[in-house]
């Protein structure tokens, strides 16, 4: 059943692509709100006709629409930042989508401000992801503006009742109620969710690819490139030095040509249930591996595990919508810290897929030929070692010799501390009558 609006609103800032959803909500606004529209466009990489966007949400009765084209600031504020962490969402996903909602909201807010609206709104479904990163971002940066959530309160129900709306009103709308994919596409990614996708048992179709080729029918000789970092951010291409948005797209094409970046996956939504999505992130794959490649070189081995033990915990937050928290901003000052010396170059090998990164130099390498040879040197003495090995095992060492003497006695060890673990639970431990080795710990 329909839910109508409980709170009067005199202007709605839409968060608008000229899709099928946000198409038909420029018309369901007014209707329900009895409201004026204007529409926010984002250009984060689409690779769409925004004039023709434009010229649609004014026919469709928006009475203004602005378009903002912040791709460079997607990737250097958002999409960079996540590479610095190696975000990568359950270990498979780049978060393609789930970077791209921050930059779009916060153009949204901006749009309201300007045009003096009262509301935003967006074109999420209830049982998605992005309404969660679109609303806490509405949240952290213009908690006064009413939000409104149409899927959340019309009586469309699915994409085919979606058609049918935009029919009677003679909305325009791409697509047809037979391909009803959903795709979403920025200079990070493309995805594909919906339709047959929706039968994980279903192989994806060939359609279903817009940035990457068949690994099958990439080019049978392997081609190289080599990216150019500085402080973590790549900022070069095979030595020419190139702005993010023209080295993101020249590696996309590169890569892709190779079918580097193909992700076929079942993913744990945000709100509970399992989605199944295609992702083809071709730079972001190279830029991954090239990354890590070169904090191999330069990272200290302290710094490196902890960075490691953030990097999914930095993916969650992007996915679950947490890109305006506290803890994501202190990530990254750690990481701007952690990469003050991560410059150098890595050459990536590109064949049927994979990205394969096979050399790579940096100025603050951590890496020494001399010390790491097997060969004679003069400043690692191997008889030190001994030494080492004896203290570093120490712990397992005095373990072993308990373990015996427990034996010795004719217990089993294995039972022994099982009693002893349920001992320990109602009482205080026992001290031996005879120390093993004392000093502080």
């Amino acid at each position: 059943m329909n839910k109508r609006p409980t709170k009067k609103v005199k202007r709605v800032a839409l968060a608008y692509s000229g899709g099928l959803d946000t198409s038909v909500m420029v018309t369901w606004l007014k209707e329900n709100y009895d409201c004026e529209v204007v529409a926010a466009v984002v250009d984060v990489g689409q690779r769409e006709d925004f004039d023709a966007i434009r010229e649609k949400a004014l026919a469709t009765g928006a009475i203004a629409c602005r378009v903002v084209d912040l791709r460079e600031r997607f990737l250097t504020e958002c999409a960079f930042p996540a590479l610095k962490a190696g975000a990568v969402y359950e270990g498979r996903y780049l978060l393609g989508t789930s970077l791209a909602r921050p930059v779009i909201a916060a153009a949204q807010v901006e749009v309201a401000r300007e045009f003096d609206c009262d509301a935003v709104a967006h074109g999420c479904t209830g049982k998605g992801n992005d309404q969660v990163r679109f609303e806490l971002a509405y949240q952290a940066l213009a908690p006064d503006l009413t939000v409104i959530a149409p899927w959340r309160e019309w009586e469309i129900t699915s994409r085919e009742d979606a058609f049918e709306y935009a029919a009677e009103r003679d909305i325009p709308v791409p697509g047809s109620p037979r391909k009803l994919y959903s795709i979403d596409r920025n200079l990070w990614h493309t995805s594909f969710e919906g339709g047959i996708l929706e039968d994980p048992t279903a192989a994806t179709p060939d359609e279903l690819r817009e940035l990457t080729v068949d690994p099958a029918a990439a080019p049978d000789t392997p081609e190289d490139v080599t990216i150019s970092f500085e402080r973590g951010v790549p900022v070069a291409l095979n030595g020419e030095a190139l702005d993010p948005v023209a080295l993101v797209q020249r590696l996309n094409e590169t890569a892709g040509a190779h079918g580097v970046g193909r992700v076929d996956l079942v993913e744990n939504r945000l709100v509970g249930m399992k989605s199944r999505g295609v992702y083809e992130t071709p730079a972001g794959t190279v830029l991954l591996a090239a990354l890590a490649d070169l904090e191999a070189l330069t990272l200290d081995r302290d710094t490196a595990g902890f960075k490691r033990g953030i990097a999914d915990r930095y993916g969650e937050l992007v996915y679950q919508g947490l890109w305006f928290s506290p803890l994501r901003a202190a990530f990254d000052a750690f990481l701007h810290e952690a990469h003050a010396m991560s410059t150098g170059d890595v050459t990536v090998r590109l064949f049927k897929g994979s990205a394969m990164p096979v050399a790579r130099t940096s100025r603050f390498s951590l890496y020494r030929e001399d010390l790491a040879t097997f060969e004679e040197d003069s400043v690692y003495d191997q008889a030190d070692a001994g030494g080492f090995v004896r203290l570093w095992g120490l712990p397992s060492s005095l373990a072993a010799r308990v373990r015996a003497r427990a034996a010795g006695d004719g217990q089993d060890w294995a039972a022994t501390a099982s009693v002893e673990t349920v001992r320990s639970s109602s009482k205080p431990m026992q001290r031996p009558g005879r120390a093993v080795a004392s000093g502080s710990g």
